[in-house]
């Protein structure tokens, strides 16, 4: 999935048939995974794509393909994820801890394994 950031919040395109928008109609609490990287938050549908300048701005900077396949297709939807938690696991002298930024609450947590 091509995930670009716009003042601190996490945007990207899908089909409003698929099943990740039925769920998120549902329950929209959501996470992404990146590398090392989980994000929760919770998301929501917004217009089509071509409705949004700022994002397709930035979907064509980074990922033009994305824009040019999918961005003008009536079922296309923009999803808007406002982060609540990020945490990523990372080694210290080969040992593992986990790092936590709770965005709700402004706080940071390293927490050893």
């Amino acid at each position: 999935m091509s995930v670009v950031v716009i003042n601190g919040k996490f945007y990207c395109q899908t089909d409003i048939n698929f099943l990740k928008c039925r769920q998120i109609k549902e329950n929209p609490n959501t996470a992404l995974s990146f590398k090392n990287f989980s994000i929760e938050g919770r998301c929501k549908i917004m217009d089509k794509p071509v409705m949004h300048s700022g994002f397709i701005k930035a979907m064509t900077e980074h990922f033009p393909s994305a824009v040019t396949r999918y961005s003008g297709l009536d079922t296309e939807r923009v999803l808007e994820i406002t982060p609540t938690l990020i945490y990523l696991w990372e080694y210290e002298n080969d040992e593992p801890y986990m790092e936590y930024y709770d965005l709700r609450n402004d706080t940071y947590r390293k927490v050893e394994m």
